[in-house]
């Protein structure tokens, strides 16, 4: 890209803008599962007494500023949590203790099943001794089974409309530059994109005359063309506008972190269908991560219900989950 109007195109117009309880093994069903995000504990309500305004979160005093929380009698020191706060970015200083410390909890509770089972260490590539022997824990005690074709191709017959190719299209652009943070030149940009709209209503093959004398992206040397332009090409502000627009002048115009946009897409191509060959492989593989966080998500609770938790509420089992 040639300059930082996001376009994502070349000068050339080529491109688009831019515990001591036993932990059973956890085995979970691979059939018919959508895949899951980032591995989350809700935490339990203190008691049927709790209202919406009560910290059900953690057990602290207003006085604490660390909550006391144990592990099977071990404690979590205010150092390891002020040290793990860094990597739990959230609203609320409480919203990022609760995390922190959930987040400790659970590395407890597996260094304690590691030291439990005694695993031998085999310490891989890139890995330190605590990530070689959670890697081994989880190996031996989360059993996933391996996705079949049959349940791969089911997964396409009932999912088709997400299984399609890119759309293609073919772009033109002015773009009126201004900073996203001043607001006074925003309004301007707008009202001056408004205008050269309103020209190239009375004069639609104005537009090449136009680009060259207004925009501010390296493109207008080629008449504002970006040539093709796919999914990913620009910001993503812009291209959820776009590729939800038919072809055409674009009757307003479309703002973005670099500016206004005056656009006409001269050409779109819908997507194509994609064969079950081109992706049996991704969807093996998306299945495949949702039902391994499932059964991780089992696995955690399972630990969790059997140990003797205090100063922090996690959702837990109180028996082994197998299904």
């Amino acid at each position: 890209m040639a300059s930082g109007c996001g376009c994502g195109g070349s000068g050339g117009g080529s491109g688009g803008c831019g515990s001591s309880a036993k932990a059973a093994p956890v085995m979970a069903s691979i059939d018919e599962v959508e895949p899951t995000g980032a591995v989350q504990f809700e935490p339990a309500q203190a008691g049927p007494a709790a209202g919406d305004d009560a910290p059900a979160q953690l057990i602290a005093s207003s006085e604490q500023e660390w909550p006391i929380i144990s592990v099977n009698g071990v404690s979590i020191t205010p150092q390891a949590m002020a040290q793990e706060l860094q990597y739990h970015p959230a609203e609320s200083r409480e919203d990022a203790v609760y995390q922190a410390a959930r987040a400790l909890v659970i590395r407890e509770l597996l260094q304690q099943r590691i030291a439990e089972l005694g695993l031998a260490l085999q310490v891989g590539a890139g890995e330190n001794e605590e990530e070689a022997a959670t890697r081994l824990l989880l190996e031996r005690e989360v059993q996933v089974p391996q996705c079949d074709e049959a349940t791969c191709l089911r997964y396409y017959e009932s999912n088709r409309a997400r299984f399609h190719s890119a759309p293609l299209l073919a772009v033109r652009h002015i773009l009126l530059e201004c900073a996203p943070d001043d607001a006074e030149a925003r309004d301007q940009a707008h009202g001056q994109a408004e205008n050269l709209l309103q020209r190239l209503d009375e004069f639609p093959g104005s537009f090449a005359e136009l680009a060259l004398n207004h925009s501010a992206c390296p493109s207008k040397a080629q008449g504002g063309s970006l040539g093709q332009i796919s999914k990913g090409q620009t910001v993503p502000e812009l291209e959820r506008q776009l590729f939800a627009l038919p072809a055409g002048l674009v009757g307003k115009p479309l703002e973005s972190r670099y500016g206004w946009h005056v656009i006409s897409i001269d050409q779109r191509v819908e997507g194509q269908p994609l064969p079950y060959e081109a992706v049996a492989t991704a969807i093996r593989t998306q299945l495949q991560q949702g039902v391994w966080q499932k059964a991780l998500v089992q696995y955690l609770q399972t630990l969790i219900g059997a140990a003797d938790i205090r100063g922090i509420h996690l959702q837990g089992a109180d028996s082994p989950l197998v299904q």
